[in-house]
């Protein structure tokens, strides 16, 4: 029930109670008083909800942009580190090779 339903049949018990004898009235228009704030209640919880939901579908993008950085990064960073390690090897076979190349120079 959208709120305009909601005060206009609320009006209209209103008017009902207000038709009813007094003895019977004061009760009924205080149960009707507190099912408004009731619902007023209700209203500011399901809002205060809906802004909660909001701010934590924000923080997930947020976090998932996050993580998708840091798998870039952390794939940038593998391929750099293995990159450097083919250097490293290459480097150390050629070393490996000059000094195999030296020592059979020694037994010529």
């Amino acid at each position: 029930m959208d709120e305009q339903s909601f005060q206009d049949k609320f009006a209209e018990l209103l008017n009902r109670i207000r038709q009813l004898p007094e003895a019977q009235r004061g009760r009924l228009e205080q149960l009707a008083e507190e099912t408004k704030e009731r619902r007023q209640r209700i209203q500011q919880s399901v809002t205060q909800l809906q802004e909660s939901l909001d701010h934590l579908r924000l923080s997930v993008k947020y976090l998932v942009f996050d993580l998708e950085a840091t798998r870039r990064e952390n794939a940038y960073l593998r391929r750099l580190v293995e990159q450097m390690n083919r250097e490293n090897q290459r480097n150390s076979d050629n070393e490996d090779e000059r000094n195999d190349n030296f020592l059979e120079g020694e037994e010529l």
